[in-house]
């Protein structure tokens, strides 16, 4: 059970970071990677479409290791220090007065600080391949980016400019389009901030109280599992140009969470276990 979980936390890993590193080096959202070379006085050095290769190879590294340590557990420690080095130099531009929306406090809406916050999930992912075992510490680290990214994400779901933000992606996905038949588009917002903070709570309480951890990782899951039906149902989340745009991108990184899910779950079945 425990190496097959594995395996699908590193196919998780080489299917996104794949996707990315592709969609990168083909020149998408080129955006996301000059707000990160500005940030750190980089972009005089070279034009968009070097920086947009060098991304890709960036990212093609942990993809690379993460498909050798499939068969080969020994390069899993490489793979945690490449995931480091893809997540490091975004988080640090959170930095940025651009990732900020300085009226309402916190990140924009679907926009560039809501893809950032992401990367934290594979820092917590390289934290496990380093440790290389499950336990207390490794499920709370897993946890904490999948507490940021519905506490934040969530709780901007009841503004107004976020309840728009989501507009396209609900209002083309067939398993929630239906909520604006019966609510308005702040009212569908905000139920949906309000299942995620739901999630996060149960979740939390589940590392303590072990009968609500599988409850919190299926309500958790399910938000992760619904974003990546958007890159099938929202215009213009593939590219034929680039394989996934901008708009993909952001919804690809959510299987980063599905593997922080896989971790939490291995470490509580792993506790459980040496209690028994």
């Amino acid at each position: 059970m425990f190496k097959q979980s594995d395996k699908l936390i590193l196919l998780l890993i080489v299917s996104s970071l794949s996707l990315l590193a592709i969609s990168f080096g083909l020149g998408a959202n080129t955006r996301a990677i000059t707000n990160v070379t500005s940030f750190f006085a980089l972009d005089s050095l070279a034009d968009a479409n070097v920086f947009s290769l060098l991304t890709a190879i960036l990212f093609a590294i942990p993809a690379f290791f993460a498909a050798l340590s499939i068969k080969e557990p020994k390069y899993k420690t490489h793979l945690a220090y490449a995931l480091i080095a893809v997540a490091t130099l975004p988080i640090i531009s959170l930095l940025s007065d651009s990732r900020w929306i300085a009226n309402l406090g916190g990140f924009p809406a679907i926009g560039s600080g809501q893809g950032v916050i992401k990367y934290f999930a594979l820092l917590a992912l390289a934290y496990y391949f380093l440790q290389g075992k499950t336990s207390k510490s490794v499920m709370f680290i897993n946890y904490l980016p999948v507490f940021l990214v519905l506490a934040w994400i969530g709780g901007m779901k009841f503004t107004e400019l976020e309840a728009k933000g989501i507009e396209g992606l609900v209002a083309n996905s067939p398993l929630m389009s239906w909520l604006y038949l019966l609510f308005d588009v702040q009212t569908t917002s905000n139920l949906i901030g309000i299942y995620d903070i739901i999630a996060l709570l149960l979740l939390g309480l589940g590392l303590r109280y072990p009968t609500l951890l599988i409850p919190g990782m299926l309500m958790s899951g399910a938000v992760f599992v619904v974003t990546q039906t958007f890159l099938f149902t929202t215009p213009g989340a593939f590219s034929a140009e680039t394989v996934i745009t901008g708009t993909g991108q952001f919804l690809i990184k959510d299987l980063w969470y599905i593997a922080n899910l896989v971790v939490i779950y291995l470490c509580q079945r792993g506790q459980t276990e040496a209690h028994n």
